[in-house]
């Protein structure tokens, strides 16, 4: 067979050839490309650690601007809670001072009533005893034909009211 008859010949050179292209591969991939191929790996490493840090540092940041904002909000309510505890004072102080007034002035009415009312009650009882007296009188003259004068009559019905 020529073709191992041939292969007895250029072995060699086929030898040489690999050698040579297993060193281009060698070091044009391992000197040549690898290095570059660490170093964008490198710089993507240390991009996504930046970009983690910050992130880290706006998480920190959130974090204290909300608990500056809970602060404020826990002031002001404190605040508002604050000004309407002193309206409910000035409203409960403004309540009792219009109601005393108010008190006062229904407590005067009310004693200007009873005094007019014992006024007229006074002046009802004496015209009551004067009707009376007269009634009586009236009375006494229809029933037993005797004159009672009108001072004896208003005796005889003040002692009867007296007594009760």
């Amino acid at each position: 067979m020529p073709q191992i008859n041939q292969l007895l010949l250029v072995y060699q050179s086929q030898w040489f050839w690999l050698l040579l292209v297993l060193a281009v591969i060698y070091f044009g991939i391992g000197k040549g490309m690898i290095p570059k191929i660490e170093q964008t790996v490198g710089q993507r490493d240390a991009r996504i650690a930046g970009d983690l840090a910050a992130a880290e540092k706006a998480r920190t940041d959130a974090n204290e601007a909300e608990e500056r904002a809970r602060a404020a909000d826990v002031r002001a309510r404190g605040e508002a809670q604050s000004f309407i505890a002193q309206a409910k004072a000035r409203a409960a102080t403004a309540s009792e001072t219009r109601l005393a007034a108010a008190d006062a002035e229904i407590g005067a009415r009310l004693a200007a009533a009873e005094a007019s009312l014992a006024d007229a009650r006074a002046k009802a009882l004496d015209s009551l005893e004067t009707v009376a007296a007269e009634a009586a009188q009236e009375i006494v003259a229809k029933v037993s034909d005797a004159k009672v004068t009108a001072a004896q009559a208003a005796s005889a019905v003040k002692a009867v009211f007296a007594n009760g």
